[in-house]
């Protein structure tokens, strides 16, 4: 094989799945130097399909400590169904606090070795080519309380209640003051909108309502506007603790426990999924939690919620396992994930990562 000129190698190899060329990567030096050439990176992005993963993120303790073993990033394949783990071991930070990811690359917060501790620089990185780039630095309170909004390489948001900023590839960031009544709920970006769920009730009772804002009228207006229809009468009222995923294409899921009743305290009788369409603004039922998966979860408090287009994952306290809905075979499967690595309350956080072996420009 050594005698075949390289160019042919890496012919014979684009063709393989990504899955398979990750494993020979691992095979010996020189299948690891040959697949992780920059021309070879440059011939399977454009021809493998990604990998689509489930990532986890590290529990809010390790953001705060120093940890002694290797930082990594934990993935579970669902269409092989097994564990993976990326280290993050070429990354010059003491810390690493992966916190969301868009076309195969993951961002994440890096506290470097030599910086205060209250310190954090938003980092962009492909695990697979190993390759990172350190965005322009941001105040520490963006780290702390603002939440991390992807769709490109260039197109990176920071939100929180107060304001907003917008990094698009020049060197710097955009600041944006925010008019929202409250803290984003699971805010989420589709193509040039911002979706975010906010409080507008009492300290009594909670009364949830969906709040955007497109990122190009930004720079003329600051206004989030409220995005609701008569139609939709209830919607918001009939789910306890909704938080929004991204769906597929135009449409936005919202998840929450559905209410036996409209009392203040209601008890959930399982765990919905409903499917906004952004063109017609209708909502249908896209799943419903069994009731036997449920009962895992009816003695926890609190659940968690990642995943985007047709995964959705859920974790609560005592669990010790994921369960996923699955609407990738065109209809709403559900099953638990078992062996989630770590130890922790059980309060899995996470986001979709879809791996490629795209280079870092």
């Amino acid at each position: 094989m050594d005698a075949l000129p390289q160019d042919t190698l890496h012919q014979i190899f684009s063709s393989l799945p990504l899955r398979q060329v990750m494993i020979c990567r691992s095979l010996s030096k020189f299948f690891n130097h040959l697949l992780t050439s920059p021309s070879f990176i440059q011939l399977i992005s454009t021809q493998s399909p990604p990998l689509n993963l489930l990532a986890l993120r590290p529990p809010h303790h390790h953001h705060h400590r120093h940890v002694s073993s290797p930082p990594c990033l934990h993935v579970f394949d669902p269409d092989d169904n097994q564990w993976l783990r990326f280290n993050l071991d070429f990354l010059p930070f003491r810390s690493s606090h992966p916190v969301a990811s868009s076309l195969g690359f993951v961002y994440l917060w890096g506290e470097s070795p030599d910086s205060p501790e209250s310190t954090k620089s938003l980092v962009v990185c492909n695990p697979l080519t190993r390759q990172f780039r350190v965005l322009p630095q941001l105040g520490s309170a963006w780290s702390r309380h603002g939440s991390v909004l992807v769709d490109s390489e260039t197109r990176v948001m920071v939100l929180t209640e107060l304001a907003a900023l917008y990094f698009s590839g020049s060197n710097q960031w955009l600041k944006f003051s925010s008019n929202l009544p409250s803290k984003p709920r699971s805010p989420i970006l589709v193509f040039d909108s911002v979706y975010a769920l906010c409080d507008v009730g009492s300290p009594w009772r909670s009364q949830w309502k969906l709040f955007h804002c497109t990122i190009s009228k930004l720079k003329t207006s600051q206004t989030w506007t409220r995005l609701e229809k008569h139609e939709w009468g209830d919607v918001f009222d009939i789910l306890k603790r909704p938080r929004l995923v991204r769906g597929n294409g135009n449409k936005v899921l919202m998840v929450g426990g559905l209410k036996s009743s409209f009392s203040l305290n209601a008890s959930c009788s399982t765990i919905l999924i409903l499917r906004l369409d952004l063109d017609s603004l209708e909502w249908d039922e896209a799943g419903r939690m069994p009731v036997d998966m449920f009962r895992c979860f009816q003695e926890s408090s609190k659940f968690k919620v990642f995943g985007s287009g047709d995964r959705v994952c859920f974790s609560a306290k005592r669990v010790g396992k994921l369960a996923l809905w699955d609407h990738c075979s065109g209809k709403g499967e559900w099953r638990w994930i078992d062996g989630v690595p770590g130890s922790g309350d059980g309060l899995c956080r996470g986001f979709v990562f879809e791996a490629r072996l795209t280079a870092l420009l």
